[in-house]
């Protein structure tokens, strides 16, 4: 079982070379799913109809990719291994399988011309499993970097992070983050983890920096930077509830990245109750916000540096 909750599997599949990747959520049968889009400049697929007045309520699986616009194709090879399984939505004529996706912009870290396909897609729900267990560079992760305010030369290394818990009442609470952020990533205490360096080679501190007056760097467009969060649970909530835990998880970005939510990030949170046990949806809100931001900083720790772009646990700083 994956953190414990039962029927969940996570797999991912990515392109080393060219610096892309995707990452899908299975969720077990009936799951819930809800989902948040607060950045400026979103890349998502299904998403509408994860809101709380549309039809349908169950959730097949999650992807995140890699690629922008181009890596949403990879749900559809999310949704072919989930209609040879028989998942989806029942209709008269076949099981239509329901997929929201998001992606992230990810195409100046490595080879502009990788991007996550169907076949990649397809690929990381064949790897997905009940223990996942990587962090860092892996899946939507592989080319995600953060502090892009002064551009390329400062940027570090980021990826996909992890953070879950096991409360005694049988509460479980799973949060993934695919972390490529515009701000810089810090910690509990507010020093920066990973982010934006000036010409020393220090810190810059991207809110200083703009609070100063000085602004982006030129070529630094909207929609090339985005954080992606899923938190799934084993609470028994409502459609509307899991809609109201994505809005939560986003005081878990705003945390643990500064800035975020600018028009310059795509943000987005997407939610899943499995419902195997009773909890309010404002606890299960409260603890995933803060899992969240413990995993965009495991997102960071966890991340290698490559391709010249240094990562946190190089820097000395983590």
């Amino acid at each position: 079982m994956a953190f414990g909750i039962d029927g969940l599997l996570i797999g991912h599949s990515e392109d080393r070379d060219g610096l892309t990747g995707c990452t899908v959520v299975l969720l077990p049968p009936g799951s819930k799913g809800g989902g948040d889009v607060r950045g400026g400049a979103p890349g998502t697929r299904e998403t509408d109809l994860l809101e709380s007045a549309n039809l349908v309520e169950s959730v097949n699986a999650f992807l995140l990719a890699g690629g922008t616009a181009f890596g949403l194709a990879a749900a559809d090879g999310v949704m072919r291994y989930l209609e040879e399984q028989g998942i989806g939505f029942p209709t008269l004529v076949a099981n239509v399988p329901i997929v929201p996706c998001g992606v992230i912009f990810d195409l100046a870290a490595g080879d502009a011309a990788a991007r996550p396909d169907a076949s990649m897609g397809y690929e990381a729900c064949l790897n997905a499993s009940d223990e996942p267990d990587q962090q860092g560079n892996v899946g939507a992760g592989m080319g995600a970097t953060v502090g892009k305010v002064l551009g390329a030369s400062s940027w570090m290394k980021s990826g996909l992070g992890m953070a879950s818990l096991q409360r005694e009442d049988g509460l479980k609470i799973l949060a993934l983050a695919i972390v490529n952020a515009v701000g810089d990533v810090i910690d509990e205490n507010g020093t920066i983890i990973a982010g934006a360096r000036d010409s020393k080679g220090k810190f810059l501190n991207t809110e200083a920096f703009l609070s100063s007056g000085r602004g982006l760097a030129d070529g630094l467009l909207p929609g090339t930077n985005t954080t992606l969060g899923v938190i799934i649970t084993n609470a028994n909530l409502t459609k509307t509830d899991t809609n109201w835990v994505a809005r939560q998880g986003h005081n878990g970005i705003a945390r643990a990245i500064i800035p975020s939510h600018t028009k310059l990030d795509g943000d987005l949170i997407f939610t899943a109750s499995t419902g195997q046990v009773e909890a309010q949806a404002d606890v299960v809100g409260i603890m995933g916000a803060r899992l969240m931001a413990e995993a965009i900083r495991n997102a960071v720790r966890h991340a290698e540096s490559i391709a010249g772009i240094p990562a946190s646990q190089d820097w000395g700083r983590a």
